[in-house]
């Protein structure tokens, strides 16, 4: 083994959808400028195995703007309990549609208790605001599970 690498620690594809799929919070990377990194931000993030992975955004964001002159970001989903494990997906976007309160409820029901849904619901609705649904058809994955070292 090449010091400073790893044994083939990659998931399954099954693993990684499988992963995906759990109510991670996601790190969303998308080029913004080409002199400069991309910009990185924390966001909710839905994902069904087989399908695509969607986030629902401010149309004015920064993100949203960046999305949109790429047409394409990754996002990350890593955990570091019990073990360290993640799962990058990339790929473009195949559509964007507006947002709905059954999406806004499906989404705040994979990460908050049920008792604080409607509260939160209230709160995005009176001072967040507007929100658009952006939509991820993976290509390119890649994951590491350290779970047996």
């Amino acid at each position: 083994m090449v010091p400073g690498s790893f044994p083939d620690m990659a998931l399954s594809a099954e693993e990684r959808e499988k992963f995906l799929a759990e109510p991670h919070i996601g790190a969303l990377s998308v080029v913004e400028r080409p002199d400069r990194a991309p910009l990185t931000v924390p966001l909710w993030y839905q994902y069904t195995p087989g399908g695509e992975l969607w986030i629902r955004t401010s149309p004015r964001s920064r993100k949203m703007k960046a999305i949109e002159e790429a047409g394409r970001f990754s996002l990350l989903a890593q955990r570091s309990t019990p073990t360290v494990r993640y799962v990058s997906v990339e790929g473009t976007v195949p559509r964007t549609e507006p947002d709905s309160p059954a999406r806004a409820r499906e989404m705040a029901s994979r990460y908050l208790p049920a008792e604080k849904v409607d509260e939160y619901l209230e709160f995005e609705r009176n001072q967040v605001g507007e929100h658009i649904v952006v939509f991820l058809r993976p290509e390119h994955w890649l994951s590491l599970d350290m779970g047996t070292v």
